[in-house]
């Protein structure tokens, strides 16, 4: 097999690369090693930075989403008993939408098939090669390794997109010499929930209490997703649909009476919590996008967006390759890309502190984390700054 672009991986990142690719005439293949069924149903993040859905509507992909995107303006931080609201209109003139990620998949899919795009699904990429040196002619053009239907074949490529997150072969493929990792793992997790019942707030909740962080979300008028903060490596089964409903109460009760009504659970697990960096994020003609790259805890409501950021750096640059005979935007790429991470990883580091009680915390952190939030509530400047970030940083 033959393609301009081999992509790997047919989460947002793979995806919407291959779709903003077709828009330039630039042809790609996606391998995905999970069944279409499964990457249409898996649940994940839900929050999509205003940049995001412009970008969706304007390449043709948001018709779904402007009719069943939840717009929000702003969210709110609990804290004391009382909720402080973050105008994110007011204070940057923009605003976020809830629209599953799973949806966000089901309707690039859509516009991949219906483009005569090649999406494989079932097909679990084993290997990478020939992709470490520049461009010459001359060269080897860099392959992947698929098995598909019990067969193993080949897909050559001018460039490989590894959009194949956290555990692919892609980040692994990289010289160790060449690669640096930055991590840090939360000394806590999330225990997170799907219920049956219509959000308790029109906007997010993010609430810091004595007892932990907890989080009022929501992926639809009729279905709520709420975390509270746990151990890391918290044993689910001692989680009672009960014991669940009466922390989540503790964690958001007001002084003025406000309540969390109780619905059938769905769906109830526990996330760790990390943060990951790999530098660089491209080695000769192969690119890493994505959870392949980074991993931010999910405080920010991030994961999601930060990839789709990197698949605009790619887009152009590889736009300017095929277009200009440029290569610059291929040799900025990472450092690009990087610039934002890291920008990233810091503001979903902040929130993480702010909101949440890490172990052996005494009451002067305890004060601080009060401090520290009446601040920012009450500060238009220090507000300012979570809306920017919040509803996503400009992109260069």
């Amino acid at each position: 097999m033959r393609t301009q672009i081999g992509i790997i991986g047919a989460g947002p990142a793979g995806l919407m690369l291959s779709h903003l690719l077709h828009l330039q005439g630039i042809e790609s293949v996606v391998l995905e090693s999970k069944s279409r069924e499964y990457c249409e149903s898996r649940i994940r993040a839900g929050v999509l930075e205003h940049g995001t859905v412009e970008l969706m509507v304007q390449s043709g992909v948001g018709a779904r989403l402007q009719r069943e995107g939840l717009i929000h303006t702003g969210v709110e931080l609990r804290f004391n008993g009382a909720g402080h609201r973050i105008d994110f209109a007011d204070l940057t003139g923009k605003s976020i939408t809830i629209y599953a990620q799973h949806e966000v998949i089901k309707d690039l899919v859509a516009a991949r098939v219906a483009a005569g795009g090649q999406v494989i699904f079932d097909a679990e990429a084993i290997s990478v090669h020939d992709f470490h040196s520049g461009a010459s002619a001359t060269e080897s053009k860099p392959k992947i390794q698929f098995q598909c239907g019990g067969v193993t074949e080949t897909l050559e490529c001018d460039f490989i997109a590894g959009c194949d997150g956290f555990h692919g072969i892609c980040r692994p493929a990289l010289p160790a010499a060449t690669l640096k990792i930055y991590e840090r793992d939360c000394p806590f997790g999330w225990l997170g929930i799907l219920a049956k019942v219509p959000p308790a707030s029109d906007e997010l909740i993010y609430c810091y209490h004595e007892r932990g962080f907890a989080l009022l979300s929501m992926r639809s008028p009729e279905i709520s997703r709420l975390y509270l903060q746990c151990a890391h490596d918290e044993n689910i089964d001692e989680w009672s649909d009960d014991r669940i409903w009466t922390e989540l109460r503790k964690r958001f009760a007001t002084h003025d009476g406000w309540t969390l009504q109780n619905g059938p659970i769905l769906q109830k697990g526990v996330t760790p919590m990390r943060s990951f960096v790999a530098e660089p994020m491209r080695h000769g003609n192969l690119f890493l996008l994505g959870d392949a790259a980074h991993i931010v805890p999910p405080t920010g409501a991030k994961g999601l967006n930060l990839a789709v950021a990197d698949v605009r750096v790619l887009t152009r640059a590889l736009v300017d390759f095929y277009k200009r005979g440029s290569r610059e935007g291929l040799d900025r790429y990472s450092d690009v890309c990087l610039r934002r991470v890291w920008k990233v990883q810091r503001f979903s580091w902040w929130m993480t502190s702010m909101l949440h009680r890490f172990p052996n915390e005494d009451a002067f952190a305890h004060q601080l984390h009060l401090a520290e939030l009446d601040y920012v509530t009450s500060s238009r400047a220090a507000s300012t700054s979570l809306a920017e970030n919040y509803v996503g940083l400009p992109f260069e």
